[in-house]
């Protein structure tokens, strides 16, 4: 055994092995597991490693091998849409699992290989890399409309310390991981020659993730806003996907909406407010039958925030379609709509390929997530609606939660709600990562956010991220409970990510012109 352990690390494919093992190991800390304890160490020895590189493609594979492996991870529900109809899509499945993880993975080895070509000595590319890889993460927010899925703050969220986002937001907590491992993994290095250095790291380590720590616990026992008086009802009717546009069963499905709203609250207390999931009904907006009219009879009297689809011609001939939510009176009528404005590349619409979509046989170029062939169009942009009483809403319709700049370009809502299908995602991995993005959002900004499932997990989020009511994975029913109240508007809400892109710039771009000085001497 000793031999074979020693052939092994002899290897020289060992260094990116053991990259990629311990960057699947940093996806740990990511909902549902939680374990930011085990990811910091994880993330550390990727540091390491690639500090350690000797080669520039070396540096590059060994971080882009830690990257892939930690999303293959974090991510092994995406097959989860693809199997919805595996007949169809099911062969896609395994390119989504492989090309999606390994995209992403190269904002990683891009890092990587940027530390090696900047950076002399392992300490110095060490540290370097924290912010080469924080940048990383912020690039991958946005490029190709972006996919800022388990970042590496995101093991904070259920901690006291996430609620740090309130100031710095998600490449804040990002920072702080990165910071936390690379003195772990300094630590770890010079603990045998130089311990006095090694133990101020640590200390200095300790004392960071402990002010982080502290200052969230006192926030959140802080007193809070009183709820307001408003009753609302999430309702959740637990469709499953592979049945919910099926004729005979998409009736079902409303009735069994139309059921859960009208269903008496345990306390005798009517909402003041009804909402229901995305795309809940099986019919569009402006082709309704007696829908509508029947949802605002089961909500009696109260306002609807329903789910929908809708149609429009536009000026040329062309049809276009919407992912949109409805605000319904109490007389069935639709007095506000929100399109959908972050619709999900593949699955609500096909880049480029997607215009020809209704030609004959191409009609999975619509996207495959979408209910028409045709993919769905992207609305003007974020949007507040006035709910009266109720306040001023700003809504977000699934994927749109997990990106925070959604939340800006309209003046300060009262709340926010989300209303999403997670019968995508599966029910272990990927619903419960969505849910603790949402939580995050409303810790950002400060503001309650309430948020409405098909199934998995609808839930009313207070201002400090916290759940105030649920109803988990696979179950119909019903959320009832009073709106939290709003917080005073967060720094984070107030100045956005741009500081830290100012600051990675400037840090990135320092370092890249003193390796070419270097260069020309």
């Amino acid at each position: 055994m000793a031999s074979l352990i020693g052939r092994l690390r002899a290897h020289p494919r060992a260094p990116l092995l053991a990259a990629a093992l311990a960057g699947a190991a940093t996806a740990l800390g990511q909902a549902p597991w939680g374990w930011w304890w085990f990811t910091l160490p994880a993330l550390a020895a990727v540091l390491a490693l690639v500090a350690a590189a000797p080669t520039l493609r070396a540096g590059f594979l060994r971080a882009w091998a830690a990257g892939a492996g930690g999303f293959i991870l974090a991510m092994v529900w995406i097959v989860e849409p693809f199997l919805i109809d595996p007949w169809t899509h099911g062969w896609m499945a395994p390119f989504a699992l492989l090309l999606l993880p390994g995209g992403l993975g190269l904002f990683w080895g891009a890092a990587g290989a940027f530390v090696v070509w900047t950076a002399r000595g392992w300490s110095a590319r060490l540290w370097l890399l924290v912010p080469a890889l924080l940048a990383g993460e912020a690039l991958r927010g946005h490029v190709l409309t972006g996919f800022p899925w388990a970042m590496l703050g995101h093991i904070w969220i259920d901690t006291p310390a996430g609620q740090a986002a309130a100031w710095m937001g998600a490449l804040g907590l990002s920072l702080l991981s990165l910071t936390l491992a690379a003195a772990i993994a300094q630590a770890a290095t010079t603990g045998g020659h130089r311990p006095v250095a090694a133990a101020a790291v640590a200390l200095a380590a300790a004392g960071l993730l402990g002010g982080a720590w502290g200052v969230g616990t006192t926030r959140l026992a802080s007193p809070g806003p009183e709820a307001r008086d408003l009753r609302l009802r999430l309702v959740q009717p637990n469709a499953a996907q592979d049945l919910k546009w099926d004729a005979d069963h998409s009736r079902a499905f409303f009735f069994r909406h139309l059921d859960l709203t009208a269903a008496p609250t345990a306390d005798g207390r009517a909402p003041d407010l009804v909402l229901w999931s995305e795309t809940a009904v099986p019919f569009f907006l402006e082709r309704p039958g007696d829908g509508l009219f029947m949802a605002a009879e089961a909500a009696g009297g109260a306002p609807l925030l329903m789910g929908i689809q809708r149609s429009e011609v536009s000026r040329d001939g062309g049809i276009h379609f919407f992912n949109s939510l409805a605000v319904i009176d109490p007389e069935g009528a639709p007095v506000a709509v929100y399109d959908k404005h972050h619709l999900v590349p593949f699955g609500e619409y096909v880049p480029v390929l997607g215009r020809f979509a209704d030609r004959p046989g191409m009609g999975w170029l619509g996207g495959f997530a979408s209910q028409v062939l045709l993919g769905y169009s992207a609305g003007p942009g974020p949007v507040l609606l006035d709910l009266g009483a109720a306040g001023r809403v700003l809504p977000l319709i699934c994927y749109e939660a997990i990106f925070s700049r959604n939340l800006r370009g309209t003046d300060r809502p009262d709340w926010l709600v989300q209303v999403t299908n997670d019968a995508w995602f599966g029910e272990r991995i990927g619903p419960f990562q969505h849910l603790a993005q949402a939580r995050l959002r409303a810790i950002e900004q400060g503001l309650p956010l309430v948020r409405a499932a098909n199934t998995g997990v609808s839930a009313v989020i207070d201002a400090r991220g916290q759940i105030v009511a649920s109803l988990g994975m696979g179950r119909a029913g019903t959320v009832d409970a009073d709106l939290p109240g709003a917080l005073s508007q967060t720094p984070y809400a107030r100045i956005g990510d741009w500081p830290w892109h100012a600051a990675l710039a400037l840090v990135l771009l320092g370092a890249t012109l003193l390796r070419l000085r270097r260069a020309d001497h």
